[in-house]
């Protein structure tokens, strides 16, 4: 990844400044990294073997920050599976209480675990926005990607949520569906894939849903080590980096969100959170924290975020471009 040029230089070519932060409207919280799952492309190497969680006293200070802070229009529950964590639904029915927009990153199959058997009927009570990974429509992929059998669960997990109204047309409940490419390769066009996947879902498993966000595997962590296996890290490398797509820079996450780990320290994207890169200045946890002063301030950049920058570009909230 090194022998790539510097991602600040990209920008200078594109006639850009220094990447730096807007005015923050997203905070986004890993709760853990314990996962029902262990899925080839995760850049959080989340797993049933995992057992870190956020405990309680980190929960509150976050919870502080978004009654402190009303310019965080939404928080956004991520792990491993969030919704593992014994303070998830505290989190919900609190962020809910304060009027804020609460997305749940769920794997589908943590709604037919043992211990989760209403754990879908919770998310409609409280409005929750659901962010679904299904990584393709067909059950070889994502059996491949994901586990055996996951497809056929995550299948049954969606037709629970239609069941309770999310997809579906006034409703209020809404259901986002997450594309990841099976491999060293970006996303196809976001619009399109949609249709796909609508076409698909519907006429054979009479599924609803309401957009599908293409994200790019980033490479670092359990994707980078599939890709040094195969040989590939310099390819995609060059890959990210010949795709690069200045007009994604203005949406980029990392200059709206401040990113949560589990033990309460802060970084500047979730994906910077996994390399351990802090924020630049003083603060570096939840109790230092003091939102406004991140405004203007410089985001930390790394190769790594060409991945974001290359081609339709790439966030937790989709194509940026």
């Amino acid at each position: 990844m090194n022998s790539t040029p510097h991602f600040q230089s990209a920008l200078a070519n594109a006639g850009l400044g220094p990447l730096r932060r807007a005015a923050v409207t997203w905070l986004q919280v890993n709760l853990g990294r314990k996962c029902n799952q262990a899925c080839t492309h995760c850049h959080v190497d989340a797993s049933p073997a995992r057992t870190e969680m956020m405990d309680g006293p980190t929960v509150a200070r976050v919870l502080q920050i978004l009654e402190e802070n009303p310019g965080i229009g939404q928080i956004d529950l991520t792990g491993g599976a969030p919704e593992l964590s014994p303070h998830f639904r505290r989190m919900v029915v609190h962020a809910r209480s304060l009027k804020r927009r609460v997305i749940d990153r769920c794997n589908l199959t943590i709604l037919s675990e043992p211990g989760q058997e209403d754990l879908a009927e919770f998310l409609a009570e409280h409005q929750v926005e659901v962010v679904a990974s299904l990584p393709c429509y067909t059950q070889d992929n994502v059996d491949k990607q994901r586990g055996k059998g996951v497809f056929a669960r995550s299948i049954s997990g969606l037709q629970r949520l239609n069941s309770l109204g999310y997809g579906k047309p006034g409703t209020g409940l809404k259901l986002d569906l997450v594309y990841n490419p099976g491999g060293a390769f970006l996303p196809g066009p976001q619009a399109s894939l949609q249709a796909d996947y609508e076409r698909r879902l519907m006429a054979e498993h009479g599924i609803v849903f309401n957009a599908l966000l293409t994200i790019t595997n980033m490479p670092i962590k359990r994707f980078a080590r599939d890709l040094a296996r195969n040989g590939k890290t310099q390819a995609y490398m060059n890959l990210l980096l010949q795709a690069f797509n200045p007009a994604t820079v203005e949406g980029l996450m990392c200059r709206h969100l401040v990113s949560v780990d589990w033990q309460g320290a802060i970084y500047d994207c979730d994906f910077n959170q996994m390399l351990e890169m802090p924020v630049p200045g003083k603060a570096r946890t939840i109790w230092e924290l003091e939102v406004g002063a991140l405004d203007g301030a410089a985001v930390a950049v790394a190769d790594h975020c060409f991945g974001c920058t290359a081609g339709a570009g790439s966030s937790c909230g989709g194509a940026l471009a």
